[in-house]
């Protein structure tokens, strides 16, 4: 790990500070500028933190106007600028991938929670001097209300002096909010692949198929009392992202249901869009809350489950059989959720395949699996900052074109 730096300059005429009232917002105050705040935004499953480069550091308003700016500055030792330099793709000429990164992150000035990565408004960041690419704004119907950037980190790799011990200059010019404050900071970090989280999913181990054999049986017993009686609880294998049976059934441990997903599909389409969404319940499943189920993992390699079936019948003690469409008094454990079909219409898309790579390697720098070449389904996944609440489209190869 490497030593932790924080250099940051502070304008001479800050004469504004940030206070924390009761709800733990700030408000500004006649003071003195405080260089680092003790803010902590959420970790982000796809980078690995190397350093920190600029700790938390309140972006403080240098006038009465409302448009202001602040520099930042940083070194890298000659052991951080190495790591930066070795380790790079450098098979696509038009554009480097770095997988050491130099990041730089915004969020709210609040202490009470961690924080999610937030544009101030109107901001603008050169580096040494040069025009940092943002995220571009979600565009907005509502009047008055100014297009917010999608909450993401800023790699400034790019225009980063990979010199050791020469000093790197962010400049942020910036609007303020009523009643709420900035927050920059800026890491080393190592960019992680869908494969790389997978492996790391199953190192950290799978739910013993007893705890929800456990879970079946008490689920039921719950629905006894109900007038019409369930005596089996109906699954379905396949995933509600590929359509197709699972290879990794996971779910988050705050979900309430049974229902899984491919766990491989669900990490490559965070990968490219980072949304965190269960796609059954729609509620927050989180990497760290994920956990690869046993039971279902036992029931998808089990002999006794035909080729076709995508569906099987929970039973009271917690044992399972291939769906039978004759009973009345199944119900389906997967929450109802109205579909709608929608078109999008972008210049800018990215076919997943729902066929998961079956490397283990979780060191390489490689990224997302490679798409079959088999027939199979495929998820299109929007790429357009505009489309953020947007649901994905799916489409059928088809071998036939």
């Amino acid at each position: 790990m490497y030593q932790q730096q924080s250099l940051i300059s502070c304008p001479p005429d800050a004469n504004r500070i940030m206070t924390a009232n009761n709800n733990g917002m700030m408000n500004y105050m006649i003071g003195t500028y405080p260089p680092e705040v003790d803010v902590k935004l959420k970790k982000l499953a796809f980078f690995d933190i190397l350093a920190t480069l600029v700790n938390p550091s309140l972006l403080a308003p240098t006038s009465s106007q409302r448009l202001h700016e602040n520099s930042l500055h940083f070194t890298l030792t000659p052991a951080q600028a190495t790591e930066i330099a070795t380790n790079r793709d450098i098979r696509n000429a038009s554009r480097v991938e770095h997988t050491v990164q130099v990041q730089l992150r915004f969020c709210l000035m609040d202490t009470t929670t961690e924080q999610d990565d937030y544009f101030p408004p109107n901001i603008s960041v050169k580096v040494n001097g040069k025009q940092c690419q943002l995220p571009n704004p979600i565009p907005t119907n509502k009047p008055g209300v100014e297009p917010k950037r999608p909450p993401r980190p800023v790699n400034i790799t790019g225009n980063v002096k990979l010199a050791p011990l020469v000093t790197n200059t962010i400049q942020i010019s910036w609007c303020t909010e009523f009643n709420r404050g900035h927050v920059a900071s800026i890491y080393l970090v190592r960019k992680l692949s869908s494969v790389q989280l997978l492996q790391r999913l199953k190192t950290k181990g799978i739910k013993a198929a007893d705890v929800t054999r456990a879970l079946i049986i008490d689920k039921l017993k719950e629905d006894a009392d109900c007038e019409i009686a369930t005596t089996m609880l109906r699954v379905s294998l396949t995933c509600p992202l590929g359509k197709m049976r699972m290879t990794t059934p996971c779910r988050a441990s705050t979900c309430s249901h049974l229902q899984c997903f491919d766990a491989c599909l669900y990490l490559q389409m965070n990968e490219r869009k980072p949304t965190w969404n269960c796609p059954v319940c729609d509620k927050q499943a989180v990497y760290e809350n994920l956990v690869i189920d046993g039971y279902f993992q036992e029931v998808i390699a089990s002999k006794d489950l035909g080729a076709d079936s995508n569906e099987i019948q929970l039973h009271n003690d917690g044992s399972w059989s291939a769906h039978v469409l004759k009973s009345d008094t199944q119900a389906l454990d997967t929450p109802i959720k109205t579909l709608q079909n929608v078109e999008i219409i972008s210049d800018d898309l990215e076919v997943i395949s729902t066929k998961c790579a079956k490397s283990e390697n979780a060191t390489g720098n490689q990224g997302a699996a490679e798409p079959s070449s088999t027939t199979g389904e495929t998820v299109d996944l929007t790429l357009s900052d505009s489309d953020e609440d947007l649901p994905l489209k799916r489409k059928q190869n088809s071998g036939n074109r």
